[in-house]
């Protein structure tokens, strides 16, 4: 009975080339999952992108508080202004998104500046009644948002209307 001795540099030749062999093996799998990375992106790319519904707002009318949402912001040097105003304005049926300091860090002299941009400008006529002596102020803004920002002679809201408009326009097709 004979017995087979390898030398050590046979052994040797075999652990480097199954050394060699995993390196490339885990090479192409890499490179096929960032193949198929990118091709994941590229036919992602080809699909057609959502367009935003219009909203269910009345095209004519009277526009109403639930519809519009306003920005609280205080000007003054009162803590907690513009969180108690928001607090009023959200009972009256707006919507309020953002409660805090003026981010213009603007000197606002009367009792409030209600900041819009051309979308606005009909939200903004609703922010205008709720403070006696408001000032308009139109920027350049794209959205529709509305700011109501509270100024140093800012003391209540206007009183509340007593009866609000029904709207009597027909709603969009889809609504």
């Amino acid at each position: 009975m004979s017995y087979i001795v390898e030398s050590g540099a046979s052994s040797s030749r075999r652990r480097r080339r199954r050394r060699a062999l995993v390196t490339l093996g885990l090479a192409v799998l890499m490179l096929f999952f960032a193949f198929w990375y990118a091709y994941s992106y590229y036919e992602a790319s080809d699909h057609t992108r959502a367009v935003p519904r219009p909203t269910c707002t009345p095209t004519a009318g009277p526009l109403l508080p639930a519809q519009v949402t306003l920005n609280v912001y205080n000007a003054t040097d009162r803590a907690g202004l513009a969180a108690k105003t928001a607090t009023e304005i959200r009972k009256r049926g707006f919507r309020v998104a953002t409660v805090t300091n003026d981010p213009l860090q603007r000197k606002v002299a009367g009792a409030a500046e209600v900041r819009f941009g051309p979308s606005g400008a009909k939200a903004s006529k609703l922010a205008l009644g709720l403070v006696k002596g408001s000032k308009a102020v139109k920027d350049s803004r794209t959205d529709s948002s509305v700011d109501l920002v509270l100024g140093v002679k800012f003391t209540k809201l206007a009183a509340a209307p007593k009866a609000t408009p029904k709207p009597t326009a027909t709603q969009p097709g889809g609504c």
